[in-house]
């Protein structure tokens, strides 16, 4: 690892519940070269409702064996999303001050909420303890994926080259997918299929069962099953393989940390936007379209776009978030 902190820190991740909150944190623990224990915060509804303004819930009292918050407190935390934020709190409180506090994204009750903040350039939250950087912390590292290159999975091993990725999300907040998206889809995987190149597709939690049934019967159709691999939730988890072996990558544009651990791997990346959007995720993929990162893909695409490549210097912040916190964690215990 590049940035460590001392070997005998022990470390805690409060998970919310949420995939996309434990890769930041997970991301950051790794980097830092830190094994951390998993705490799940599971609060009732009432407790969840106030958070992240009001008390942990009683029933997590740390006297309690179950609770997220008993045995020997950690010398470092790492939290995410909204229903951790009073349970980190109780953490710096029961430690008289002496665990090291980080929370990533904003908790929304302002800097004083974790002893190092990280936002994305495109949350509002500074401050001197506030870390900005244009995309989130995860773990796909450099080492990852060289190391799944060093090792390919043989089910993409026999895919002809070169390889477009699709790595696919699903509705949120701010994105639909819709009849016109799941097609617009399917155009793209035959797109990509008629030029001769192999497609690997994997899909998220998230992803719509309607999605993956429209692209399994494109590829059908095509005639393409030997040039394509789609992964069906069975088997090890291909992703980092993918994102490794890929040429280009087409990934949709409703997860932050999806479009950013793209952008990490240095291959030209081609984002679809679903139906819908929102101005801070169009003000995210606007800046790494600035600095080459990405091309978004127009509704009437030109023929062999999928062949067109470019290069840009990886964009990757986890790096500088670990270094980041091994000064202010030095700092604050005077090492």
């Amino acid at each position: 690892m590049s940035v460590q902190l001392p070997r005998e820190t022990r470390a805690w991740i409060l998970q919310s519940g949420k995939i996309g909150h434990e890769v930041n944190c997970m991301g950051v623990a790794h980097e830092l070269g830190l094994e951390p224990e998993m705490r799940r915060v599971q609060a009732r509804p009432f407790f969840e409702f106030f958070a992240p303004w009001g008390p942990i819930d009683p029933r997590d009292n740390p006297r309690h064996p179950a609770s997220p918050l008993h045995g020997p407190l950690p010398d470092i935390v790492f939290a995410s999303g909204r229903t951790t934020v009073p349970y980190l709190r109780a953490i710096k409180r029961l430690s008289g001050g002496k665990t090291f506090t980080v929370f990533l994204q904003d908790p929304r009750v302002g800097t004083g909420a974790a002893d190092l903040i990280w936002v994305p350039e495109h949350d509002r939250l500074r401050g001197e303890n506030v870390l900005v950087t244009l995309t989130s912390p995860h773990h796909m590292r450099p080492s990852v994926l060289e190391a799944a290159r060093q090792n390919p999975d043989p089910r993409l091993s026999s895919l002809p080259q070169p390889r477009v990725g699709m790595v696919l999300g699903g509705p949120s907040g701010a994105h639909r997918f819709e009849a016109a998206d799941i097609a617009a889809l399917c155009e793209i995987a035959r797109d990509v299929l008629a030029s001769g190149q192999g497609l690997m597709i994997t899909p998220s939690r998230r992803t719509p069962n309607e999605v993956m049934n429209a692209l399994r019967a494109t590829v059908a159709e095509s005639g393409s099953a030997a040039s394509t691999f789609v992964w069906d939730g069975t088997g090890d988890n291909p992703y980092a393989q993918i994102l490794a072996q890929a040429s280009a990558l087409v990934v949709t544009a409703d997860s932050v940390n999806m479009v950013g651990e793209a952008a990490s791997t240095g291959a030209p990346v081609f984002i679809y936007e679903p139906t819908g959007g929102a101005a801070k995720m169009s003000g995210f993929i606007a800046k790494l379209v600035d600095v080459g990162a990405l091309r978004v893909l127009p509704k009437e695409r030109e023929a062999g776009w999928s062949r067109t490549r470019w290069s840009y210097p990886p964009v990757d912040a986890t790096g500088l978030i670990a270094a980041e916190i091994v000064r202010r964690y030095r700092a604050f215990h005077g090492i």
